[in-house]
């Protein structure tokens, strides 16, 4: 498995929006993202702050997009 990028939460919200998802709500500082297949992906949206790598995993494990679609879709 590569080496997963560090992103901000912009970067992955663009990554996501570019693979189908749209932003369904928001709960104070964590947005919720669906799809039309219902995944469900929440981010946790802190200004310009790089997002942990745990973090990271679990949005890519929760979409089904894999570290090699991140970079495509970047």
């Amino acid at each position: 498995m590569p080496k997963l990028p560090r992103l901000t939460a912009r970067e992955i919200i663009a990554v996501l929006e570019k693979s189908g998802f749209v932003l369904s709500r928001q709960s104070g500082s964590h947005m919720i993202y669906k799809n039309a297949a219902g995944k469900r992906a929440t981010v946790p949206f802190h200004g310009p702050r790089t997002l942990h790598p745990k973090v990271l995993k679990s949005i890519l494990r929760d979409t089904g997009l894999s570290p090699e679609d991140l970079e495509k879709l970047r």
